[in-house]
């Protein structure tokens, strides 16, 4: 079954882009590569209890297992090691990534507390966007009360496009909610 977003995207979004920024064909247009998580541990990942907890949670919030990363030096200001644990990491791609994308935007997002919106300014040269979230329990997947500590996360949405302003006209489209230029 194909996701619900993915048909939307070839259905409607990437004609409409396609109008929009006045490209020749469709496959010009602005698409999502993948999409990648990262949560820091500190100083918990050489804890082999929460780490797999957190592995947990994390396999839950996006359906696939997760990678531990390493340290690659010592830094004794930061109190970490050569080789040990500094945190997890989720790389989804094809139909997964439609599928967390959409739950990202319309089931955990509006779940933040205060939430207003997400920032524009977010976008690199490349027209990559990247965001954090503070309480990775505003997913659905993850109990509150099973989760020991809350934890944050990273999110990288890859787009292949020419600049941040295609980025931008696509995840629009997709619904994300942005800040509008008058809020404040």
């Amino acid at each position: 079954m194909i996701p619900r977003l993915k048909e939307l995207y070839f259905k409607e979004i990437q004609p409409a882009l396609k109008t929009e920024l006045g490209f020749k064909n469709l496959n010009m247009g602005p698409k999502i590569e993948k999409v990648v998580l990262n949560m820091g541990l500190g100083l918990d990942g050489n804890d082999s209890k929460l780490l797999k907890s957190c592995e947990e949670d994390l396999a839950k919030i996006t359906g696939q297992k997760p990678i531990v990363t390493k340290f690659k030096k010592s830094v004794a200001n930061f109190k970490t090691r050569k080789g040990s644990n500094a945190g997890l990491k989720v790389t989804l791609r094809k139909d997964k990534m439609y599928e967390f994308i959409d739950r990202l935007v319309n089931i955990a997002l509006p779940r933040v507390k205060d939430f207003r919106g997400l920032s524009s300014k977010g976008f690199d040269k490349f027209g990559n966007y990247t965001f954090g979230i503070k309480e990775h329990i505003i997913f659905p997947e993850v109990s509150f009360d099973r989760a020991d500590k809350v934890r944050g996360l990273d999110i990288i949405i890859v787009i292949s496009s020419l600049n941040k302003d295609h980025s931008f006209a696509l995840l629009n489209k997709m619904n994300f909610p942005f800040i509008k230029k008058g809020d404040n």
